[in-house]
């Protein structure tokens, strides 16, 4: 587990520099403001885990670094939108994220939705451009992946259910489909990025999204027990939320024990579908113990 933490400490931090270069520092005009939103949204010390998993499953397929951190900055991009509008007072009205005041406290809310608006295009204009791979086809393939990933059949329409959930009692189902949606397919789309990067085979790629698709439900039920469970300096926003809205989560259906049991049984069988890849997919393996334990 070390050896994974120094990856993804290692990783995060060169992340954060292509992600740095790609953002100008100011625009040269009256929009500069929306650039320094922007900024303030994406690079703000975050742990990287979507581009960490681009990062690792180009690595099965020797793509080169610059392709994948291109296209890993570009899945970084998508989910700091997606906190952005989630802390919004009209989505999740959070004030705090990573343990500073949410987008919209820092500037104002106009200016954090179109942070967020501007993020979330400048990832599909990164994942177009000619640097990101030489084969056209391929960053078609690429910009197609990431719009299912975060539109009404991805983030979006999980987060439509998300907000349905405050006033509607959800079954066990619909809250799996939920977390799928909201959570479960950008994670999906970080490790098949890799594999449309290196052209893979289908049993490659079908393998890699069937891994995602467990470790990504994982991720969000602990993500739930979290919100339960643990504190706000731990995790860097409010907690408890969930409950005081009244929303059903695998938390409050399953009971805390439950939930973390079948967290760590998703992990396992998330593992069980890297055996394609035999040792070269050990980082990936050790991702999924470190979803299970995480504490923040």
């Amino acid at each position: 587990m070390d050896r994974l933490r120094e990856s993804m400490a290692e990783a995060a931090q060169a992340v954060e520099e292509v992600i740095g270069d790609l953002l100008p520092e100011e625009a040269g005009g009256a929009e500069t403001r929306v650039f320094e939103a922007m900024r303030y949204a994406i690079l703000n010390g975050g742990k990287r885990f979507r581009p960490f998993l681009v990062l690792s499953a180009s690595r099965l397929f020797n793509v080169a670094e610059r392709c994948a951190f291109r296209a890993a900055a570009a899945v970084e991009m998508v989910h700091s939108y997606s906190l952005v509008h989630d802390d919004l007072p009209s989505m999740d009205d959070d004030d705090l994220r990573r343990g500073k005041p949410s987008c919209h406290v820092k500037f104002d809310e106009a200016t954090a939705i179109l942070a967020g608006d501007a993020l979330l295009t400048l990832a599909f204009e990164v994942l177009a451009g000619d640097a990101t791979h030489s084969d056209p086809a391929v960053r078609c393939e690429l910009v197609l992946g990431l719009g299912g990933a975060c539109g009404g059949q991805g983030m979006v329409g999980g987060q439509m259910i998300d907000l349905i959930s405050e006033h509607q009692a959800l079954d066990i189902g619909t809250i799996s489909r939920m977390e799928r949606l909201k959570t479960g397919e950008l994670i999906a789309f970080s490790c098949e990025a890799g594999a449309i990067l290196g052209k893979a085979p289908r049993p490659a790629r079908h393998a890699l999204r069937a891994y995602a698709h467990d470790l990504g439900l994982a991720f969000q039920i602990i993500d739930d027990l979290l919100d339960e469970e643990g504190s706000e300096a731990d995790i860097g926003k409010s907690v408890g939320k969930d409950a005081a809205a009244g929303k059903a989560t695998f938390v409050s259906i399953l009971g805390p024990q439950q939930a973390r049991v079948q967290a760590e049984m998703l992990a396992d069988q998330a593992v069980q579908h890297l055996d394609l890849f035999e040792e070269n997919a050990d980082l990936l393996r050790q991702v999924a113990g470190f979803v299970v334990e995480r504490r923040g």
